[in-house]
């Protein structure tokens, strides 16, 4: 268990850059007491590191503080830092600085606790080291298409699904929602792909384009919306979807708020909930509860052992070499004398073998869909097994 005082700083405290260099950490006056009100009221038993991720996690989940998402941002400063440097390493123009990418790694906080799941792992910052990169590469190579698009390329880009809730995050009324759907749906239509621009920067629609826009638009209203509308013009339609455009430029590309924090006297009102809730404590302490989890994490390990042995002699090698000595492919490949699309092939049919007897295990024993995301977390769990129970627990 770590000394209370690295509790505290891990769960209250932020990066702070100085250009594109990590300079101190800085503490946040509020979240110190609360985590500190938190350690002074829980069992000693449960001061530990996973217990508190689990704690706040959990709040975060029931909404029932915005306090929560600050102790875990804070938590998570570390891991975004070393995502961001990662990430400008191998970047090939300077377009974004290290303090660029740090910031739209902390913007991700939220979407990466919602898909973090305690059931398959209790380790967020494992899971968090690898979900921000992969964040970190789809925002930039969406911003980079972005810069790149104008707002009639991006517009015929958008899936509707995306341009909805665009539209729902800008306020619009059911309505007016509606109404610029169904002019994106005729833009769409009549804007083909043979203007001039190329296609990447597809150029403003010519005015007679725009007239059979708002034509097609004014002869679909009547069947295509729930509601009586009047009849548009040209100019109407183009105003329309500039706005829908700018919509979806903020929905997909929000602007990134650091969350350094430097004033004890912020206004952000933080309601601390209450540690010493007997409700609280004892719901947490039953889902979370040790024997139970302990017994989980075993019949993972024999699962997977058991499909290790399953694999031939050279897989189980392969992955000794991979994973246990931290071999690359081409060192694998000087060492086993095979070629490196063999030694590839037979490592990703060695993990996808183990992948489906955990998927499978999953679904029989505690009942848990194969959805895409529910793959990736598993996913995720292998890939800690790998790195650290078969380190431990095997010699090949």
């Amino acid at each position: 268990m770590r000394p209370r005082q690295q509790i505290t700083d891990m769960f209250s405290t932020f990066v702070q850059l100085q250009g594109d260099r990590f300079s101190k950490w800085l503490t946040d006056t509020r979240l110190r007491r609360s985590i500190q009100n938190c350690l002074q009221h829980f069992p000693q038993t449960y001061n530990s590191e996973n217990f508190l991720t689990l704690y706040w996690h959990k709040h975060w989940q029931n909404q029932s503080t915005s306090l929560a998402k600050m102790h875990l941002s804070a938590y998570l400063q570390e891991q975004f830092y070393w995502a961001a440097q990662a990430t400008v390493a191998k970047l090939t123009s300077s377009q974004y600085s290290l303090a660029d990418c740090f910031q739209l790694a902390n913007a991700e906080v939220e979407s990466i606790l919602k898909e973090f799941n305690p059931n398959i792992s209790n380790n967020l910052k494992a899971y968090a080291s690898m979900a921000v990169l992969s964040r970190l590469r789809d925002i930039l190579r969406q911003r980079r298409e972005a810069d790149f698009c104008t707002d009639w390329s991006l517009l015929r880009k958008v899936s509707k699904k995306q341009l909805l809730a665009a539209l729902n995050q800008a306020g619009l009324s059911p309505v007016s929602i509606a109404q610029y759907r169904l002019a994106w749906t005729c833009f769409k239509q009549l804007y083909v792909h043979n203007q001039p621009g190329g296609t990447g920067k597809l150029a403003e629609p010519s005015h007679q384009v725009w007239e059979a826009i708002a034509n097609l638009y004014n002869s679909e209203r009547q069947s295509q919306l729930t509601q009586a509308t009047r009849q548009c013009n040209a100019d109407t339609i183009k105003q329309w979807l500039t706005q829908t455009a700018m919509s979806v430029r903020t929905y997909l590309y929000p602007p990134v708020i650091s969350l350094n924090i430097t004033k004890d006297d912020t206004n952000i009102m933080l309601d601390l909930p209450d540690p010493s809730s007997d409700s609280l404590i004892a719901e947490l302490i039953a889902e979370e509860d040790a024997r139970n989890r302990a017994n989980q994490q075993n019949q993972i390990n024999n699962v997977l052992s058991n499909a290790l042995q399953l694999l031939d002699a050279q897989s189980q090698e392969l992955l000794k070499l991979y994973y246990q000595q931290g071999q690359t492919q081409l060192q694998i490949v000087q060492h086993l004398r095979l070629s490196q699309p063999t030694v590839s092939r037979r490592l990703v049919k060695a993990r996808e073998s183990l992948l489906a007897a955990l998927i499978k295990w999953s679904q029989e024993t505690v009942n848990i869909s194969v959805s895409s995301n529910q793959i990736k977390d598993l996913s995720t769990a292998l890939e800690e097994w790998l790195k650290n129970h078969l380190i431990v627990n095997y010699e090949l």
